[in-house]
């Protein structure tokens, strides 16, 4: 399996897991989730850790900057992995229409739909509540997935399809 791992960036953070099977199409998300690292220094473990225990990580998407994104960039380049550095407007702009976003709390609303949306596809576990940085996470992965040429569009069909 090759992966890619899409993290929104913050002391809490989301991330998710997309998997592309060696041969054939077949790809999807494998898992999501949010987590409280509570300061830089167990961030910095929690991501040496995570990068390393996934076999097959071949591209990270850091959705964010700054400081915290330093931390992630660096592992990858420990482990010989491609980052992908993003702001939260190039995957809004690729996956919501621009009615979706336009004001921040309408963007976080249409994104956990959406989001809500990835899982299905994906026959991921469905959440009891999604949490803002892992549904963003799931779209920043989403984004990133498209970007590298794992998938050739939106994979339920045109952008028509979304909800509106």
């Amino acid at each position: 399996m090759s992966c890619l791992l899409a993290v929104d960036l913050g002391l809490k953070t989301g991330i998710a897991l997309y998997e592309k099977a060696q041969s054939g199409p077949a790809i999807g998300l494998r898992w999501y989730r949010s987590h409280n690292y509570g300061s830089s220094a167990r961030l910095r473990r929690g991501a040496y850790n995570l990068i390393g225990e996934l076999p097959g990580l071949e591209y990270i998407v850091l959705e964010g900057g700054g400081p915290l994104a330093d931390i992630w960039r660096r592992e990858a380049v420990r482990k010989n992995i491609k980052a992908l550095h993003i702001g939260a407007e190039a995957w809004r702009r690729a996956l919501l229409y621009p009615r979706q976003q336009r004001t921040g709390a309408e963007a976080k609303h249409n994104a956990g739909s959406l989001a809500r949306r990835v899982i299905e596809w994906s026959g991921a576990p469905r959440p009891t509540s999604l949490r803002h940085d892992a549904a963003e996470a799931i779209l920043a992965g989403l984004w990133g997935v498209l970007e590298v040429g794992w998938l050739e569009g939106i994979p339920w069909g045109s952008q028509g399809d979304r909800d509106p």
